[in-house]
């Protein structure tokens, strides 16, 4: 499986590599133009409104002609709205720039259905563990480039080189990436765009999308504010935000790599997900407290765990519950949900911080996370009773009839 993976793993670091230069540099570039901080939120929310509409169309449109082409147009405009940011003389310039990349954007949901093409369902939530792994990869040096890059050259430099590498990856995916559906799949595909709205129409794929709503919003609450939270609560400056996203991403890339197949396998997506709920709410409970380096070295791999856990058991479990042929469509709009939750989210969250200050940036987060986690165990004890029912048969009914009628429950309940 893995070997399969190869070129869209590497493919996916350099991505990031890339991209993550840019997340904590942002904030302060915003604040370089003498903005507030609510402007950083405004700023995430208007790239995320941008990918919201985009990620299902592009998602859809790669049922239809393949994923390759969509990467393609996305490697395209994020090369450019990159390169834009590096010559931006005010605001204004940062948000146009940031729209480009946001209208072709869409990456992450077609990168998810192309693992998903190549894997099969049970291994899914192994490859997705893996792509995970390539993000925090790209999310250990990508900071710490971008703050060395920046201490000696200013902000110019950083965005360059950020879109040198997304250049990069355009080219490795025109050269070496093979289209991961074949041309008898992309005829024989029923997918339309009208389809794309039908997605909440199942009611099992439903809910598990409304739970990675609630996780999106309460994870895009803490990336837009992180920084700005670090600033204030901490004091840290660019350097010093960078190495904590840094040790972030190593943590992660190690559960992620060796600790995610191996839960997954022994409790499930679904509680190895639940489990990764419980992580995170401890971690943006810890908020308020950190005052120093111990507390934060205690949330930092409560965080990492969590993200870990919880989004690859979600997308997996999304993953499986749609059909191979609209495996884009539907990670498109799983996709959408982080851009809806990336538009919200920030406004929420930098707007507690800027009226009562940094013990309040988590707090958005925390109450998300609760909200994730009861749907969550709901979803389970629905399951179990319905397993029971199952195992066990309905008094007075033929055991064949009870099985069948339990599992229609179970469904009509998911």
């Amino acid at each position: 499986m893995i070997r399969r993976l190869i070129p869209i793993l590497g493919i996916t670091f350099i991505d990031i590599l890339g991209f993550s230069m840019l997340i904590p540099m942002l904030p302060y570039f915003v604040t370089h133009f003498h903005a507030s901080a609510i402007m950083v939120g405004v700023l995430f929310s208007t790239f995320s409104f941008c990918q919201l509409l985009a990620g299902p169309v592009w998602g859809n449109v790669s049922d239809r002609i393949g994923r390759k082409a969509v990467l393609i147009i996305s490697q395209v405009g994020a090369t450019i709205g990159w390169a834009m940011l590096a010559f931006a003389p005010d605001l204004t310039w940062v948000f146009i720039a940031r729209i480009v990349e946001g209208i072709s954007g869409g990456n992450i949901g077609i990168t998810q259905a192309y693992v998903a093409d190549l894997v099969a369902p049970k291994d899914r939530s192994r490859a997705f563990g893996l792509i995970g792994a390539m993000f925090g990869a790209g999310m250990i040096f990508g900071p710490l480039g971008g703050g060395f890059l920046f201490a000696h050259y200013g902000f110019a430099v950083p965005f360059l080189v950020a879109s040198g590498l997304q250049f990069i990856t355009l080219v490795l995916t025109i050269v070496l990436l093979p289209e991961s559906r074949t041309k008898e799949q992309e005829a024989q595909s029923q997918v339309r765009l009208r389809d794309i709205g039908q997605t909440f129409s199942d009611p099992h794929l439903a809910r598990i999308l409304y739970q990675k709503l609630a996780l999106s919003l309460g994870l895009y609450a803490w990336f837009s504010v992180m920084a700005l939270y670090l600033k204030q609560q901490l004091h840290f400056g660019l350097a010093q935000t960078d190495y904590f996203f840094s040790l972030v991403s190593v943590l992660g890339v190690g559960i992620n790599i060796f600790v995610v197949s191996r839960v997954s396998e022994r409790v499930g997506d679904r509680n190895m997900s639940s489990l990764g709920l419980v992580s995170l709410l401890a971690a943006f409970l810890l908020v308020a407290e950190v005052h120093g380096l111990v507390l934060l070295a205690i949330m930092a791999p409560l965080f990492s765990i969590g993200m870990a856990f919880a989004n690859t058991g979600i997308t997996a479990l999304i993953s499986n519950a749609a059909a191979d042929n609209r495996q884009g469509t539907v990670l498109g709009v799983s996709s959408s949900l982080d851009s809806f939750a990336g538009i919200v989210s920030p406004l929420a969250s930098t707007g507690l911080l800027t009226k009562y200050g940094s013990p309040y940036a988590g707090v958005t987060s925390a109450v998300l996370s609760a909200i994730a986690l009861a749907m969550g165990l709901a979803a389970t004890r629905s399951e179990e009773r319905s397993a029971i029912a199952v195992g066990a048969g309905m008094p007075g009914c033929d055991p064949v009839q009870s099985a069948t009628a339990s599992a229609a429950a179970a469904e009509a309940e998911l």
